[in-house]
Order: structure tokens, then sequence, then C-alpha cells
């Protein structure tokens, strides 16, 4: 009799313990589509002109017509993948370039399409001994930091060129200085040349008489492959995998815009203070990127860019790029290239 009873009091917990957590699950359940509802993205943005999908998707109703409710935040230079880790932004918009080396040490996000190509330029004096690449050996490069897009994309230039830019074999000296204080630093001899991304390289170009040596824009192989990129944070796509949809769909829907209208782009950024400078200078600068979205093409990118990031040292020898390529992406079933 006492294992009849013990049985049956067994049966009854395991009763109520299933219908408890049914009933838990549908409550649950519930929950997360209010919270859908009510769910309001927060995406990390820094002022740059290339930003400009995420400007124009708030200005031109994108986000909205895709039924997402955003609150952009601004965020102090170099913080984006600090404040994503930490959950203070969602989504966010940065150069491919600047991502792996920290995807490759478990940022807690995934690409889901690349927006243009661009961004990035190196400038000596237009009256100076320095002509090429080349020249540049044994000279001194200033950069906004040592871990930002401008010097990457030089490391890459000058190791195209047989200029050596890793730890080992360091033929160039790369100096920081501050946006503004770049091109007087350049003028006062300080440094040799600036590796910066627009509107400020362009700005300094028109402003100083500069040469440009090299374009990510405008030289290849860089003018055809992606610049920036859209992600998402993992928990994002945990917790709210529509919304990671929408964000990529509204920012794709505003990159395609801006291909069509850059005038009025550049105006709007001005205009709505998302960045500063002349609208119709800014314009011809939008005009020299490729606002063409893709999934598939910022995909095959990554596999290219990291091979290069490794051969100049910014990437571990260690890292299998082809594991981490396919690990960094979100295809999503309804975002399509078109």
């Amino acid at each position: 009799m006492k294992k009849i009873l013990l049985l049956s009091t067994a049966l009854i917990v395991l009763l109520l313990t299933i219908t408890g957590c049914g009933q838990q699950s549908k409550d649950t359940a519930a929950e997360n589509n209010t919270n859908d509802d009510n769910f309001v993205l927060k995406v990390g943005y820094s002022g740059s002109l290339c930003e400009a999908p995420l400007h124009m998707a708030i200005e031109k109703g994108f986000f909205a017509e895709e039924g997402l409710k955003v609150d952009p935040i601004k965020l102090a230079p170099g913080t984006a993948f600090e404040s994503i880790s930490s959950g203070q932004t969602d989504a966010g918009f940065n150069l491919m370039a600047n991502l792996i080396q920290p995807l490759s040490n478990g940022l807690p996000v995934k690409l889901t399409v690349g927006l243009h190509t661009g961004c990035d330029k190196v400038l000596v004096p237009n009256n100076g001994k320095i002509k090429s690449i080349e020249d540049l050996k044994g000279k001194r490069i200033g950069v906004p930091s040592l871990n930002s897009s401008p010097i990457i994309f030089a490391k890459r230039v000058l190791a195209a060129h047989g200029i050596g830019v890793t730890e080992k074999n360091m033929e160039v000296e790369f100096v920081v200085f501050s946006d503004s204080e770049l091109p007087l630093a350049l003028e006062k001899g300080a440094i040799d040349a600036i590796a910066d991304n627009d509107p400020v390289a362009s700005i300094a170009a028109d402003k100083y008489g500069l040469n440009i040596l090299a374009d990510s824009a405008m030289d290849a192989p860089y003018k055809d492959q992606y610049c920036c990129v859209a992600y998402v944070s993992n928990k994002l796509l945990a917790e709210h995998p529509e919304a990671a949809a929408q964000y990529t769909r509204a920012m794709m829907k505003a990159s395609r815009w801006i291909q069509a209208h850059p005038d009025e782009t550049a105006k709007l950024q001005v205009d709505n203070k998302y960045v500063a400078g002349d609208a119709e200078k800014n314009a011809k600068i939008l005009k020299t990127f490729k606002y063409i979205p893709s999934v598939q093409k910022a995909y095959d990118s990554f596999t290219t860019v990291a091979k290069e990031l490794q051969d100049i040292g910014m990437l571990d020898k260690s890292v299998d790029i082809n594991a981490l390529q396919k690990n960094s992406f979100k295809f999503f079933d309804d975002v399509k290239d078109e």
C-alpha cells in the first residue's frame, strides 16, 4: 500500500509540473508577443557620412514601413562594440574590416547585409616628393587611431605594394592625431601622409590641396569590396528575430534609396545634424560610394578581407577564416538581394 501511495503521489506531482510548465510556456509566449509589439530597437551610430542608410531609414520612414520602432543612440568614437556587448545597443553599422578581428575574439553579433563600398583614403601634399604608395616606405603616416578603418586600409594598401606593415617588419611609422589635427600635422611636416575616412579626408584634400594616393571608393580591388555592413546582436536574434530581419530590410531599402538620391540624402543629413559639413560637397563624396546592398556579396568579400588582415598581422594566423565567415553572418529567409 505504501508503494502504491508513493507512486500515486509521484504521478500527481508530475502531472501538476507538466501542467504548470505548459501554462508557463503559454505565459512566456504571450509575454514575448507583447514585448515584440512594444519592442524598441536601440541602434548605435557615430554620425559619419557613410552611415547614411541608418539616417535615411529614419528620415524616409523605412523603419516605420517595416513596423519597427527605433531609438538611435549617439555613441562616442570607438565605443560601438562595447555598447553592443553590454546591451546598450541592439544593432549597428560599421566597417567590415573593423569587425573581423573582434568577431574572431567572440564579439556577440552577426553581420546581416553589406550596404556600400568606399570610405577610406590615403593623402599626401600635392607639391611634395611622395608621388606613389612605394614612396611611403620609411615615412610617417597620420591616423585617427591605431584600430580604426583608415589604418587598416592603409596597411592593406601598403602591403599590396610590398611595404612591410607587420610587427616584425614595420617599414612605416603610424602616428595618432585627431581628425582636426591631421591636416595641420601634415602641413607642419610632423607626418608625411594621412590615412582617414570621409568626409574628413575629402574636406582636407580640398582645403589643403592634398593628393589622393589611395581611395577605397575608386581603386581596385577595394572599390568592389563592401566597406560597411549592418549587424545585430546575438541577443536580439535570440529574443526578437523578426526585429533583426526588419532592421536589415529597412537598411537595405534605405541604401537603395541613397543610390538614387545622393543629393537629397546629403541635404537631409546636414539639415538634421546627423553629420557636419557642406551638403553639396558631401553629396559628391556619397556619389563615389556604391550603395547597392547585398548579403551574398558581403559574405563573399569577408574571406578576401580576412585573409589580408592575416597577412598584415591584424588577425591571428590560427583563425580558421572559412569557419569565422560562416559563424559571422545571419541569412534571413525573407531578406533577399535584388
